[in-house]
Formats: structure tokens, C-alpha cells, sequence
């Protein structure tokens, strides 16, 4: 396999512009450290959690738990900046170093078309670019089977892993 384009470091830094977490429809997949660590920042239980800031998601193998948006697409954990960013889904944290942005040079200025921190600042170097691949293969969201029902679906359930697949985790 040739040199990745990104080898030698990418340009980025953040403009906190926001565009990555509002108004636009959006999907955030959440791992089961994800939902852990989100609960832990906001003091909140499972219920609280599953009933306030989740929902399923079908992605055509099952449900992915993602976060909720409030009406104006914004993300639910947005109040003028986010809300448990030093706990933020890994989703997040890895932005824009996402396998399918990275895939080419094309995918990589496509997503500069969204995102004008692409492009500024000094270069992230390859080993924090790989760091956060793995980040988000080490993390990926949880997918329930169809023959689990959100409803009913607890904690144990859901963040033990209990009858859930995890071979077929959804890594967006």
C-alpha cells in the first residue's frame, strides 16, 4: 500500500465556527464510553440520558443510538458552545480525521467546503491523525439488533453489551 496523502501532517484548527454541531440534520453515533461519559458530565442516569439526548437511528443492519438535535437541528448538547466538550463522543473529537475524509485528497477538500478549519494552521502530524482513527475504531458506536426494542432497552443492556454484535459496530 502507497504513502497516504496525509502522511506528512494536514492543516487544521478548529475555528469554532460551530457548523459541525448546528443547524443542519446530523447524525451523532455514540459508543457505549461515549454514553458512560456524557451521563458522568451532565449528572444524569441512564433513564435520564436515554429519555432526554438519545434516539435510535436504523442504518439497515440495526439501531444506532445517536444523539438527539433540538428543532432548529442544533445538536441537544449545544448551548452556546458544547456543553460536555471535555467529554464530547468520540464522533467529535476525531473531527475531520474520519477514515472517509481521509480516504482522498478529493474527500479531504470536499469536507473544506464545510469546515473552514480544514486548511488553517499548522499541520496535525500523522501520528495524532492515526491516534484518532484508532480512536474511532477502539470506540464505535453500539448497534442494537432489530429484535432488541429501544423502549425496553436498559443499561445493562445497552452499556454491558449484553446481546449486542459487536463484529458489526458501525464505524461511520
Amino acid at each position: 500500500m502507497g504513502k497516504e496523502f496525509w502522511q506528512d501532517g494536514m492543516a487544521f484548527s478548529c475555528q469554532c465556527c460551530s457548523h459541525c454541531c448546528r443547524h443542519e440534520p446530523g447524525f451523532v453515533f455514540l459508543s457505549a464510553k461515549d454514553i458512560q461519559s456524557i451521563m458522568h458530565a451532565l449528572s444524569i442516569s441512564f433513564a435520564e440520558f436515554k429519555l432526554q439526548y438519545a434516539k435510535p437511528v436504523d442504518i439497515g443492519t440495526g439501531w444506532c443510538i445517536s444523539l438527539r438535535e433540538k428543532r432548529n437541528h442544533d445538536c441537544i448538547l449545544w448551548d452556546d458552545g458544547c456543553t460536555v466538550y471535555e467529554h464530547r463522543p468520540v464522533q467529535c473529537s476525531t473531527y475531520p480525521f474520519w477514515s472517509a475524509i481521509l480516504e482522498s485528497t478529493e474527500s479531504w477538500k470536499a469536507e473544506a467546503a464545510d469546515c473552514p478549519g480544514i486548511g488553517k494552521g499548522l499541520a496535525v502530524d500523522a501520528v495524532l491523525i492515526q491516534e484518532k482513527l484508532l480512536a474511532r475504531r477502539l470506540n464505535p458506536a453500539l448497534v442494537l439488533p432489530y429484535s432488541l426494542r429501544w423502549e425496553t432497552a436498559d443499561e445493562t443492556t445497552l452499556l454491558g453489551c449484553q446481546g449486542l454484535d459487536t463484529n458489526s459496530a458501525y464505524t461511520g
